[in-house]
């Protein structure tokens, strides 16, 4: 209703309320959203609010109430907090807040952070498939790009498991660090402590040769019995003039124990296979029957081959007692009558590497053990090897190292170390580019000419590889230059009791993929 409308005890009470005011000279307060004044009043209609309460205010009008609470909640959002802090008109309006001199600068919204983080590459190309081969029984595998380090796969990739014959990939660079790559292996003969005796003293040379002068065994320029032979000759003879020549000849392979030969995990049939020998410091020919073949049958005594093979030598050279007798022992002193040499640790390794040599693979780690100050026995090539191998900046523990060849089933190398150790060595320095030289190449070269067939073809000369082979594990484990450029280093390990040489094509086809997926594999 109006005002005039009003009762006139209102209408008194307003003006009452009016007059007073006027009489102060203040100006009618304005209302605000919920019904009071700036001044703490009452806005002006809603006295009857003021009277009965507000909940009486509330039952008499609940719809304008609503509306009014709806308008205030839609100004609050749409105006945000600024309007809050506005003061409504008023006489008795608060003083103007007083300004620094020196105002203080509000940040930049558009100031950008220090560093901004780089964008994750989602890598899409996956190999996993190809992981789940039933061939490959268990996988333990990872590979990583070489230029960062960074792991783009991984199975088990930290497991300290057998590697098989990709553990010779370990020897060479522990032998180069630890010998170099200009080191030979002398074989020498001293001056008994008896006339007429000489002692041949073997210092983990095997490849020795008994064939005669120009005749090469599967050692190409491997050193000669023949001209050892000749120099102890003709030294013995200069030096016992009256004497009837050599008669007795003693056998010392001593330069580690020989009784540690023979690791209990080996099997013997790799003997009579051809593949293995004892690991004496006193051998010819890596032992076998053939000189001249890469796979020829062994022995069960290695010293005693290399012996008679040496008595045969002196007679031919023209020992004036023929063939002396044969003995064993070590050499207590005595002038050196005549000594031959090696090739170099690099050619050693070149020849070890590409046919995976396995007595070539026990001669390079035990002499190592040697050099370090250990005594070249099997139980110190964990030590030996890992400690030479520090020299690279690899972090070795938990390797364990039970022979050089790799095949000792109780070896423990995880695949994320190999492929970890191919990283320095693809990058060639500390003499390591002696290794990739020496390594098969997919489809063209060593335990890998006949290998990445059919589909796996695509990666056929950009793989550089060391193959392994146990009755219980397939290993592959290289470099791997990818279709997109990028350098992959990798190790792939399929275990399993009685795996099948159907895991042999199963690991191309995996290397293969990550041929193809290069920096964009995958961990899925």
């Amino acid at each position: 209703m109006s005002d005039s409308q009003q009762p006139p005890s209102r209408r008194a009470a307003r003006e009452s309320t009016s007059g007073a005011r006027a009489r102060r000279g203040a100006a009618p307060a304005a209302p605000v959203a919920d019904g009071t004044v700036a001044d703490g009043s009452v806005a002006a209609g809603d006295e009857a609010a003021s009277a009965g309460g507000i909940g009486g205010f509330v039952r008499r009008h609940p719809r304008a109430v609503l509306a009014t609470s709806l308008s205030a909640a839609f100004v609050l959002l749409a105006s945000g907090a600024l309007l809050a802090g506005i003061a409504v008109g008023s006489a008795d309006a608060s003083p103007a807040p007083v300004v620094s001199e020196t105002p203080t600068a509000e940040p930049d919204p558009r100031t950008l952070p220090a560093t901004i983080a780089q964008p994750s590459l989602v890598r899409t190309c996956s190999i996993l498939s190809l992981a789940r081969s039933p061939e490959l029984a268990t996988i333990y595998g990872t590979v990583i790009n070489a230029g960062t380090g960074e792991v783009l796969f991984d199975r088990r990739g930290d497991a300290a498991v057998r590697t098989a014959s990709v553990l010779k990939v370990a020897t060479a660079a522990a032998a180069l660090s630890a010998l170099g790559p200009d080191f030979r292996i002398t074989t020498k003969v001293v001056a008994g402590s008896t006339p007429g005796t000489v002692v041949l003293v073997g210092a983990g040379d095997a490849t020795l040769s008994r064939l005669p002068a120009g005749q090469e065994s599967i050692y190409r320029g491997a050193p000669k019995l023949s001209d050892l032979a000749a120099q102890v000759v003709a030294a013995h003879v200069a030096a016992n003039p009256d004497s009837p020549g050599i008669t007795q000849l003693v056998l010392d392979a001593t330069y580690w124990n020989p009784a540690d030969a023979w690791h209990p995990t080996w099997n013997r049939d790799r003997i009579p296979a051809g593949f293995q020998a004892p690991a004496t410091a006193l051998m010819v020919d890596g032992d076998r029957a053939d000189p001249r073949a890469q796979t020829s049958p062994r022995s069960d005594d290695p010293i005693a081959r290399a012996g008679a093979a040496f008595a045969q030598a002196l007679a031919a050279a023209g020992n004036p007692a023929g063939v002396p007798s044969v003995s064993r022992g070590s050499a207590v002193g005595g002038n050196v009558l005549g000594q031959v040499q090696s090739q170099p640790v690099s050619r050693l390794i070149g020849q070890m590497l590409p046919n995976s040599d396995n007595m070539l693979g026990e001669m390079l780690a035990r002499i190592t053990s040697k050099s370090l100050g250990l005594d070249g026995s099997g139980a110190s090539l964990t030590q030996a090897i890992t400690g030479a191998l520090n020299s690279y900046g690899l972090d070795t523990s938990g390797l364990v190292i039970k022979d050089g060849s790799g095949l000792a089933t109780d070896n423990g190398v995880p695949p994320r170390f190999m492929a970890q150790l191919f990283a320095v060595i693809q990058k060639g320095e500390q003499n390591l580019s002696i290794i990739t030289d020496a390594l098969p190449v997919a489809g063209q070269s060593g335990t890998l000419a006949g290998r990445f067939t059919g589909s796996s073809a695509v990666a056929r000369g950009q793989v550089t590889a060391k193959t392994g082979f146990l009755r219980s594990a397939h290993t592959l484990s290289g470099i791997i230059r990818a279709a997109d450029g990028t350098v992959l280093t990798f190790a792939f390990y399929a275990i399993r009791d009685g795996i099948t040489d159907g895991a042999r094509p199963a690991l191309d086809a995996l290397t293969a993929g990550a041929f193809r997926c290069g920096n964009n594999l995958s961990n899925n």
